[in-house]
């Protein structure tokens, strides 16, 4: 399954500038992440990344180092259903 990581940073600008780069890290590390990234404005971010199940999903969000530093201030963890592009279609139809 795919999953769709939406997260809100909390106001504490010099703490998130410090546990950031192990975020990255961590993130790199699963191998599960597919996309990801923070908003523009630096305010949170969103991970797209795929998991078993709800459960093992929720095991790695949980594992974050931004959700263990207890630096977001909101997050949602929703299951999440792409809608391929005409491009990819047609290649996913010629492939059956």
């Amino acid at each position: 399954m795919i999953w769709a990581y939406f997260y809100v940073m909390k106001n504490e600008p010099e703490q998130v500038h410090e546990v950031a780069p192990n975020h990255a890290q961590y993130w790199r590390q699963t191998h599960a992440s597919e996309r990801g990234g923070p908003f523009s404005d630096r305010s949170g971010g969103l991970i797209i990344f795929e998991s078993s199940n709800e459960e093992t999903a929720a095991e790695t969000v949980a594992d974050d180092p931004f959700q263990r530093a207890e630096l977001l201030a909101h997050w949602r963890l929703k299951a999440w259903e792409p809608v391929p592009s005409r491009s990819n279609l047609r290649t996913l139809l010629a492939h059956r």
